[in-house]
């Protein structure tokens, strides 16, 4: 049994220590808005925060996560009934397509945002290394400028 402590509350699951985060919280916690996308930590689809840090959850064990605060997309807005001010930007600024990254870009850019307020075009192309496979790079882009000056 591990304990982990995921948007705020701290909850018992039964896994190996190595078993990766990702899994943990899809399929023991069921929060499925962490995508699974390479499982090698590459695409960023199951971006998570880990003690305010942006982490792919597929590169991170259940052992390495214990003990720490983690957040997911489902967890992002806190305990408000608003969006984040990325989620928000996100939808005005006609970001997702598929939708598939979109949870794990968005977690991204909110830690580049917390870390960074007013972001550069090459801070955003430094920090976000997540894949779209839609290609919405332009928008994602117009959306953190938007966030950022909200």
């Amino acid at each position: 049994m591990a304990s982990l402590t995921i948007n705020g509350k701290t909850i018992s699951v039964d896994v190996e220590d190595d078993t990766p985060l990702l899994w943990a919280i899809r399929e023991n916690v069921g929060l499925t808005g962490t995508k699974y996308g390479c499982g090698i930590a590459l695409c960023g689809a199951c971006t998570v925060h880990v003690d305010g840090v942006a982490m792919r959850s597929c590169g991170m064990s259940v052992g390495e996560a214990a003990g720490k605060q983690i957040v997911t997309i489902e967890g992002l807005a806190g305990n408000n009934a608003a969006l984040h001010k990325v989620q928000q930007a996100w939808v005005a600024n006609d970001v997702p397509q598929c939708g598939y990254c979109q949870s794990g870009m968005i977690m991204a850019v909110a830690a580049l945002l917390k870390e960074k307020p007013k972001p550069t075009d090459q801070d955003i192309d430094e920090a976000i290394t997540n894949i779209c496979r839609c290609g919405t790079f332009q928008q994602v882009r117009e959306a953190i400028h938007a966030a950022a000056n909200a």
